[in-house]
């Protein structure tokens, strides 16, 4: 599995190289902007990517921007700083998830294999497709279409998205969601974080006030009505 690492600190990167490759992926490492970006250009296929937030020569949500427009690679946010605005702008970008430094090492690859468990979910086999709204979603590829047009999600946004669909016309408190987001390896996600990955969603499945699909149950949480 090949791993792409952006991170100016050498230090940071030369013990996040060490760890990985101790647990058996393949790194390549990129310590700017520029740097990265070559490397999302080439050929090579990446399965994950570690994007530090501040580079000497731009940030790391200029290449996320960039992995999103034509791929659903995994990303992980690496930030110095524990700011709500960070946060929000890495999932606004399409990120996945993020860790603020300094980070244990266990918690990292924590948090990674949980993203490619829920990355994986999207491939097993079952031949029910189900209409959201306008939309189709295979369960059986993962795949979500509006039309002819496919509806691309992250890991996060498809693992939330099943949740709604296995709990269809049920409410659903915001701790149920959580719970359920993060059942293997812990709660890291906060009620901050949760209302942009469904205000994400709703946007892409094309949610409106005409035509609610999560309706917002006020004082309790959330229902899929569609």
């Amino acid at each position: 599995m090949k791993v792409l690492l952006v991170e100016d600190d050498a230090i940071i990167s030369e013990g996040l190289q060490y760890s990985l490759r101790q647990e058996g992926y393949e790194v390549a490492a990129a310590v700017s902007q520029k740097e990265a970006l070559a490397l999302i250009q080439s050929e090579i296929h990446w399965d994950f990517c570690l994007l530090d937030v501040m580079l000497p020569d731009g940030d790391g949500f200029a290449i996320c921007r960039e992995i999103r427009k034509n791929s659903q690679t995994p990303i992980l946010f690496l930030t110095a700083c524990d700011d709500e605005v960070h946060t929000v702008m890495a999932l606004e970008q399409g990120a996945d998830d993020y860790i603020t430094k300094p980070f244990r090492i266990r918690e990292l690859m924590a948090r990674m294999k949980a993203i490619l468990r829920r990355t994986e979910q999207k491939g097993r086999p079952d031949a029910a497709v189900s209409i959201v709204g306008k939309n189709q979603v295979n369960l059986q590829t993962g795949k979500i279409y509006c039309g002819n047009e496919e509806i691309i999600l992250t890991a996060m946004e498809y693992k939330l998205l099943l949740i709604f669909l296995n709990h269809r016309g049920q409410t659903l408190t915001r701790r149920q969601i959580l719970n359920n987001i993060w059942d293997d390896v812990g709660d890291y996600v906060n009620d901050n974080t949760l209302s942009v990955y469904i205000k994400r969603l709703r946007k892409k499945l094309g949610d409106s006030p005409e035509g609610q699909i999560i309706k917002t149950v006020r004082g309790t949480g959330y229902r899929m009505e569609k």
